[in-house]
């Protein structure tokens, strides 16, 4: 390596650790950015020969805020509207925690305090909530720019999605049929995770929901939410809430909505999955159970809430990226040779 060469690789490498910097603080929005982008590219190619790559990239910049961005601020505001309520407006005897009191003492005898305890808990998480009103307020404001700037990359992702795929392929030192099956490859992961275990965590979440609502548990809207959470990882799901829901009506003196809530779950929520599965992701691609787990959990870690949906993404490019090597890895060292 000459000292030409030598010093444009480290120009190389000190504007991508500045560039890393800046996007750092808001890489949860460009990862957003790039997912609804994902959603909405099909739209965009269908649409842009119709009008222009330029309108059809702003028609569904507002569609994506009519159709994800304000239903998602309502879903939250009345998530969190839920949550305020179960944290300070806790009224034991609407959630009848006198009748579970009681009924827990005569299952084991034992005494217990619940509403005490849940008051005591309410009081210092009140607490907490007035000492980081000023760190909220900071994070609200972060929100806000973050999401017009997701906004914005959305818009230049759809306008400028075909000349960007065509720069990667012109600077990239992979052969044109290396480049198109690894493109493909990732393609297919992508799709798997993000319409596939995305799609059947909304549904899967919202059926099981539909059994709080009708049963009557309290913030049934928060738990439903949670549950679409839980529905993200395989072989966890939706039944950490519901199956203690089941609970809560039986000792509550609710036999009959117990039994219906939980003859639903176990066989129009559980099958759901069993059915839904195969159709929505094995038809793009075979992802391990194994990969989902550790990809959210891990995502969330290394991602934040974005990491849901990201981390699977990784793992599973990861080895995609290894089969285009195993297909492809001695065609490329033959071409090197020829050179």
């Amino acid at each position: 390596m000459n000292l030409s060469k030598g010093y444009l690789l480290a120009l190389v490498a000190v504007f991508a650790v500045l560039s890393y910097l800046l996007v750092i603080p808001f890489v949860q929005y460009v990862l957003l950015a790039i997912l609804v982008a994902y959603v909405l590219a099909p739209l965009h190619r269908r649409l842009a020969p119709r009008t222009s790559p330029t309108i059809s990239a702003f028609v569904l910049i507002v569609f994506a805020i009519a159709a994800f961005f304000v239903p998602f601020a309502v879903v939250i505001a009345a998530v969190a509207g839920d949550a305020a309520s179960i944290v300070s407006n806790l009224d034991p005897e609407a959630l009848q925690v006198g009748m579970v009191e009681s009924r827990i003492q005569n299952l084991t005898g034992r005494e217990v305090d619940i509403a005490g305890a849940v008051g005591d808990s309410g009081q210092q998480i009140g607490m907490v909530v007035v000492e980081q009103s000023t760190t909220w307020f900071s994070a609200a404001t972060h929100a806000a720019v973050g999401l017009g700037l997701a906004l914005f990359l959305i818009y230049y992702f759809l306008r400028d999605g075909r000349e960007l795929m065509g720069w990667l392929h012109a600077t990239s030192p992979l052969p044109d049929d290396v480049q198109s099956e690894l493109y493909e490859e990732l393609d297919a992961v992508m799709a798997a995770v993000l319409l596939g275990h995305v799609l059947i965590a909304l549904i899967q979440g919202g059926i099981a929901g539909i059994g709080l609502f009708v049963t009557g548990i309290p913030n049934a809207a928060f738990w439903t939410f949670v549950m679409i959470i839980l529905a993200l990882i395989p072989l966890v799901g939706s039944f950490l809430i519901w199956g203690p829901a089941i609970a809560y009506l039986f000792v509550t003196g609710e036999p009959v909505f117990a039994a219906g809530l939980a003859v639903y779950c176990l066989i129009v929520v559980s099958l759901s999955d069993d059915y839904l599965r195969p159709v929505l992701v094995d038809r793009y691609a075979d992802l391990n159970p194994a990969i989902i787990i550790l990809g959210v959990l891990g995502g969330v870690y290394a991602f934040g809430i974005m990491g849901l949906f990201f981390g699977p993404v990784v793992l599973g490019a990861l080895l995609a990226t290894l089969n285009v090597v195993a297909d492809y890895y001695d065609e490329l060292d033959y071409e090197r040779a020829d050179i």
